[in-house]
């Protein structure tokens, strides 16, 4: 009976208690939502709630370099929050800096009848799920006069308003950047580089006398991924001689050759010689693509256990790495404007739209893992993927799209949805695992396969060019990019 008792008495205990935590959460002034932000007070780059002359020097730093420090940093000097780093942004943080006293600095700015900001909008709350983009650079730099980019000073100047304003304020920032990225890597450059590198600001030049502008950012932005992370310094010459053999693949395509197969008066063999000839000529491989055997023998262990090393990175991807890389798919100003571009359906047969902003994923996956380039494919391969795609008796409407196709835009045109981010991930995965060589090999072996269970069609044939191209470019970036150059110089 007294244990019934005290059973009793602590079952009313525990209800009770139950009931007074539950008061407790409905009535307390709590934080019940599942939202954390940072208080960020603009302008204060040293962080000790404070404008002063320790922060006025350190904006003297960004403006000299304002492609050092971090997003997140740069980011303070955006002070009439406009998306750009302005004459106006610096005109306010002087003053600012000059007097400490937001109000001082507004009564003197008001007395001479200039407007300035209420000292609360130098306070912003940044939730964890905002990406902090970088403000665009839209006062004149030292580096425009020592740029090999001559038309930067035109660019600046230019009158324009709207979305032609827009253009040419990333025009010149981005021609900035690189123009700094250049002046760094200039004195140790191969000629090879050199001459890549020439022949490409040839091209910007070109491209500004057309007025073509859009064109011309793109081209400027991967002048700077190139600048930032990529050097042929220790990079394998089959690595070097891929992207000939992508470029030669391009000029079949659009070849006579090609016309006629597609018209069914040249057989596929004489296509597959000519892509032999090439793989001979740019790749030292000698196949015969009309025989080779499929990619992979289920047989041999090996198989597995490379399999099973893949998965492992993969699932090294947490909630938070998803959640970043959909962040900077989602609002980053630079991998909008690269995946922006596509052609009307069936009309990028040589996927000139796919491989920058592929770079540029790839290249935030790669600093989200930490310069770790297996997990950063990994990271990708989980976001791009179809889930469930082996599962073939359901239909593929009941089925989820891939985290990527929900949430951002993919790159290269519609209709090749994600297979081309696949193969470009996949194959330079492998070429870590593996070799690039062997990645090539069985790239081709893949190809083939497919080619003749789609029957053998020109369509086929180019969907089998196309993929291998996405597949070298893959091979090449993958292997190249160098996470120590992703640092950027202080």
């Amino acid at each position: 009976m007294k244990t019934k008792t005290i059973g009793r008495l602590a079952g009313y205990f525990l209800l009770f208690l139950a009931l007074f935590a539950a008061a407790g959460y409905f009535t307390l002034p709590v934080n019940r939502i599942n939202m954390r932000s940072t208080l960020v007070m603009l302008g204060d780059f040293n962080s000790d709630n404070k404008w002063d002359r320790e922060d006025a020097a350190i904006l003297d730093g960004l403006l000299e370099r304002p492609f050092s420090a971090p997003e997140s940093f740069a980011y303070k000097a955006d002070v009439n929050r406009n998306g750009l780093l302005d004459d106006e942004d610096l005109t306010f943080l002087r003053e600012l800096y000059k007097v400490g006293d937001p109000y001082k600095a507004r009564a003197g700015f008001t007395a001479k009848g200039v407007i300035f900001p209420y000292p609360r909008e130098f306070f912003r709350y940044i939730p964890a799920t905002e990406y902090v983009q970088r403000p665009v650079l839209a006062i004149k730099h030292c580096a425009e006069d020592l740029s090999p980019l001559k038309f930067l000073k035109q660019a600046r100047l230019k009158a324009a308003a709207g979305y032609q304003a827009g253009l040419l304020h990333e025009i010149y920032s981005e021609g900035i950047r690189f123009s700094l990225a250049y002046a760094q890597r200039a004195p140790g450059l191969t000629p090879m580089e050199k001459a890549y590198s020439d022949s490409k600001i040839k091209r910007c030049a070109a491209l500004w006398a057309a007025g073509k502008e859009y064109e011309l950012l793109l081209d400027i932005m991967a002048l700077t991924e190139d600048a930032e992370t990529l050097t042929v310094k220790g990079q394998p010459d089959f690595v070097a001689h891929s992207l000939y053999f992508r470029d030669h693949l391009r000029e079949l395509l659009a070849s006579k050759q090609y016309k006629d197969y597609a018209a069914g008066k040249v057989p596929s063999g004489e296509i597959f010689r000519a892509m032999e000839k090439y793989l001979r000529e740019d790749m030292k491989m000698q196949l015969d693509l009309e025989t080779l055997a499929p990619p992979r023998n289920l047989l041999e262990l090996k198989n597995y256990s490379d399999r099973a090393k893949w998965q492992y990175y993969k699932t090294t991807s947490s909630r938070n790495d998803f959640r970043k890389l959909l962040l900077f798919a989602q609002y980053d100003r630079r991998y909008l404007r690269a995946v922006a571009r596509t052609s009307p359906k069936m009309e990028d047969a040589p996927l000139e739209n796919h491989n920058l902003p592929m770079v540029l994923l790839f290249r935030e996956a790669l600093a989200i893992k930490g310069g770790d380039k297996p997990a950063a494919v990994g990271l990708i391969d989980e976001a791009v993927r179809i889930p469930f795609g082996w599962v073939k008796s359901i239909p593929r409407s009941k089925l989820p799209d891939s985290v990527a196709l929900e949430n951002f835009l993919l790159p290269g045109n519609k209709e090749d949805g994600s297979d081309k981010s696949r193969h470009w991930n996949v194959f330079g995965g492998i070429s870590l695992y593996k070799s690039p060589e062997e990645s090539l090999r069985l790239a081709l072996a893949r190809e083939v396969k497919d080619f003749r269970e789609e029957g053998g069609t020109p369509q086929a044939m180019s969907e089998f060019i196309r993929d291998t191209m996405a597949n070298l470019n893959g091979i090449y970036y993958v292997v190249s990019i160098r996470p120590g150059l992703l640092k950027r110089s202080k």
